[in-house]
């Protein structure tokens, strides 16, 4: 599609929020590798620890800590509110909308425009996209995104291609006109003919949960999981990855009348620090230019984009505040976005 370009918006907050537990991939894998094996894969995907969440904690109650906090410090009039968006690909429910519950649980005024997204990796770009969108209209003043997975509860603990790379979070952003503030660019793409790519087949509508979808078989990578359990066609993602985001990113760049070296900061979606790195390397970005958060979170998901920022939060305070945004990964969807966070209010990472 063609390039969007918002004004007169900006992000006033992000916060982040993880699961307490944690585990220790140098542990947690020894069953399944030899100790070189071991080695050779955490090096590779950049993951050394994980927060995992517990049976009895969502995607929502991650999402609701990040968003109150990020609402009390900011000192926001919660009636001032008018729309949450939810983005994640792990909802409390198949039915209704996890938006609609925590606009309840956040004591969001009745009438809250409220509403979830079905993406994953790409999502903190989709939804920002809408937010600033809604921003449009005049009756809209704050938007609340919530952002977050827990895409570890869907991982085989046989399934040696993914079970050391994923972790939960959750995240929030305030994101509220202002008159003064520099112009977005985005851009918003998908190709849903590698959807079989990265997918859980089982527990849906197409196939829906049964003794088969739960029954654990060995899959054509000689990996141990169910339909219900994530599929992640590793090498088919990093080609997808390598061929579609550089030029996304260079065109973005171009709308906005940009290059490489006008950008303060990169922020990629944390599929695994062998990708991002050989991405970087790609477009000619310096290392110091992407902060990671892989070694100590993972992939997780929806949310690594902005537990990223958040993580990195001693770079922005620095003044490097110019960003690109970039996720890719599950749909196939992609996404980038150029922005400034020159007066965003950055929380520290919140534990549950």
């Amino acid at each position: 599609m063609g390039h969007l370009k918002f004004e007169g918006v900006k992000i006033a907050g992000i916060s982040a929020c993880v699961p307490a537990k944690t585990i220790e991939n140098s542990q947690f894998g020894s069953s399944l590798f030899t100790e070189e094996e071991l080695k050779k894969t955490i090096d590779s995907i950049g993951v050394y620890q994980r927060h995992v969440s517990p049976s009895e904690i969502c995607t929502s109650d991650l999402c609701f800590e990040a968003a109150s906090e990020l609402l009390e410090k900011l000192s926001v009039n919660r009636e001032d509110v008018n729309a949450v968006i939810f983005v994640s690909q792990t909802p409390d429910y198949r039915l209704p909308a996890t938006a609609c519950i925590l606009q309840d649980k956040l004591g969001l005024k009745k009438g809250t425009l409220a509403f979830d997204i079905n993406l994953g990796c790409s999502g903190y770009v989709y939804g920002l996209s809408m937010a600033f969108s809604f921003l449009n209209q005049p009756a809209i003043s704050k938007v609340l995104l919530l952002v977050g997975d827990t895409s570890s509860k869907n991982v085989s603990p046989q399934d040696k291609s993914s079970n050391l790379l994923f972790g939960d979070a959750g995240s929030a952003t305030l994101i509220e006109k202002d008159s003064s503030a520099s112009p977005v660019y985005c851009s918003l793409s998908s190709d849903g003919s590698g959807a079989k790519s990265l997918i859980i087949e089982g527990g849906g509508y197409r196939l829906p949960s049964s003794e088969f979808t739960v029954k654990v078989t060995e899959g054509p990578d000689k990996n141990l999981r169910s339909k219900e359990n994530i599929f992640m066609d590793g090498p088919e993602i990093f080609n997808f990855t390598l061929r579609e985001i550089p030029k996304d990113i260079i065109g973005l760049l171009d709308a906005a009348n940009a290059t490489v070296e006008d950008i303060d900061l990169f922020f990629f979606h944390q599929a695994n620090k062998f990708m991002v790195d050989y991405l970087a390397r790609k477009l000619k970005i310096p290392a110091e230019k992407y902060p990671l958060s892989l070694s100590s979170y993972g992939n997780t998901s929806s949310a690594s984009i902005p537990l990223t920022i958040v993580d990195a939060e001693n770079k922005l305070r620095a003044g490097r505040t110019r960003l690109v945004l970039s996720g890719f990964g599950v749909g196939l969807s992609w996404g980038s976005m150029l922005l400034d966070l020159n007066d965003c209010k950055i929380l520290p990472v919140i534990t549950i």
